[in-house]
């Protein structure tokens, strides 16, 4: 069936990445189970990321790494929320 989206799966996202280092993703690109790419436009997004700032040696400070989105995309005509997930150390963006 065309347009299921699976939990857990990695995915292309185009997103825009302000001057202050905020990250807006736009739109979302995944294979069906058919192999065939769909893509879906991001009407609305949140970001929910709970940030920590971790101490390192030497007085480093390093922030988390993984951010977290609550983004509504159309899925056969209807509103729909998913979450989505950008790892920065792996560049990898994947649906929750």
């Amino acid at each position: 069936m065309e347009g299921i989206i699976y939990q857990g799966k990695k995915l292309d996202v185009i997103c825009q990445h302000t001057r202050e280092g905020r990250i807006i993703p736009m739109k979302i690109r995944l294979q069906d189970e058919d192999g065939v790419f769909q893509e879906y436009l991001i009407k609305s997004y949140k970001d929910v990321t709970q940030h920590s700032t971790i101490q390192q040696s030497e007085g480093i400070f390093a922030r988390g790494f993984i951010w977290t989105f609550e983004c509504k995309i159309i899925v056969f005509g209807q509103l729909r929320p998913i979450r989505l997930q950008y790892n920065s150390h792996e560049n990898l963006w994947k649906l929750l």
